[in-house]
């Protein structure tokens, strides 16, 4: 029984029943549908709640579920190879997968790349409506079907910031500060004098980003502009931006890869030519999704919290398909600068502790 209702101003959210009761809006929402998963008590107390606060389903919302199957769709515009070959997304889909769980609702992946006389990603999802929403992950800057499935009435969430898009939903991590203290570390820890990086491809914002607090830590620091070599994420590329670098001539004493795929692929190359690391050439990832700590040397990289973007970025689809009033705009989580032995520090064995 729930003995107290405080008095909630403006409209009443499922955030409201659910601080009321003692449970999460997922739980409510699950209530409220006479989902099997919530207990008989919990249901009970759930409507008591809702009723005094005067909770009422949004209309729109209702319509909506009514109208399509349950389901959300996860939308990456990129082939099935690039998706499943990389752990970031694995990480996402974890994330993602554990709050439609938590709805009942079943998860709809879309990849794909736009083609001449093809279906896109977007298209697909859009043209047989076999979702109620849609989280977008790994997008382009100026990707124009983001822009008009962002704009077609769909609730959509990205995942990553997006300036080209100020009016919409993201979840994601602020690159260019996870960028700047891995570029600090290497110059003030390490007295690095040359630095290449490595970025992404140059179209997406991550790596747009990277590139920019790279830049600017190395401004703040008086030292030179990075020397700069573009992959696409893959361990490949990785090898080929090394390869580069080093038939380039520079005299570079670190590289700074704007993830760890690239960075191992970098070590990989720098070795075969008799570069140690970190003793000649120090290194730096991003991401820490387990293979910066198995390789030899470990890869000193910017923890990125994959999973829970992909645990947020759903919970925010859901508040907007239940009616809530999310405001516009971006989540940001937190990063984490994970000391190894590729920078040159020594650090105890992770296996060991």
């Amino acid at each position: 029984m729930v003995e107290q209702v405080p008095t909630v101003r403006g409209r009443v959210t499922l955030r409201d029943v659910a601080n009321v009761v003692g449970v999460t809006p997922a739980a409510v929402s699950m209530a409220l549908r006479g989902h099997p998963r919530i207990g008989k008590e919990t249901a009970a107390r759930v409507h008591e709640a809702a009723r005094a606060l005067g909770y009422v389903t949004n209309t729109a919302g209702r319509a909506l579920r009514a109208q399509k199957s349950g389901s959300i769709a996860l939308v990456v515009p990129n082939t099935s190879q690039h998706v499943f070959g990389h752990t970031y997304f694995m990480h996402l889909l974890v994330g993602v997968s554990a709050i439609s769980d938590e709805h009942g609702a079943a998860l709809v992946i879309s990849t794909g790349v736009e083609q001449e006389h093809g279906v896109t990603a977007y298209e697909r999802v859009l043209r047989s409506q076999v979702a109620d929403g849609a989280i977008v992950a790994s997008a382009a800057v100026d990707d124009s079907d983001l822009t008009a499935l962002v704009g077609s009435g769909l609730p959509v969430v990205l995942v990553g910031r997006t300036p080209t898009l100020p009016a919409s939903i993201w979840v994601g991590i602020d690159d260019v500060e996870g960028a700047r203290a891995a570029t600090s570390h290497l110059v003030r820890e390490h007295h690095v004098q040359r630095l290449a990086h490595i970025s992404g491809p140059l179209d997406h914002q991550s790596s747009l980003d990277r590139l920019a607090g790279c830049r600017a830590a190395l401004g703040d620091l008086g030292s030179a502009d990075p020397i700069v070599v573009q992959g696409d994420y893959s361990e490949e590329s990785g090898v080929l931006a090394a390869r580069a670098l080093l038939a380039q001539g520079e005299d570079f004493d670190a590289v700074f890869a704007a993830n760890d795929e690239m960075a191992y692929g970098a070590i990989c190359e720098m070795h075969r030519h008799g570069r140690r690391v970190p003793q000649d050439i120090k290194v730096v990832g991003f991401d820490d999704f387990g293979l910066a700590r198995v390789t030899s040397p470990g890869i000193t990289t910017i923890r990125v919290p994959a999973e829970e973007i992909g645990r947020r970025a759903a919970a925010q689809l859901f508040d907007l398909l239940d009616g809530n009033q999310t405001p516009r705009g971006g989540t940001t989580l937190p990063v984490e600068l994970i000391v190894r032995e590729s920078c040159g520090c020594t650090v105890p064995d992770e296996n060991t502790k």
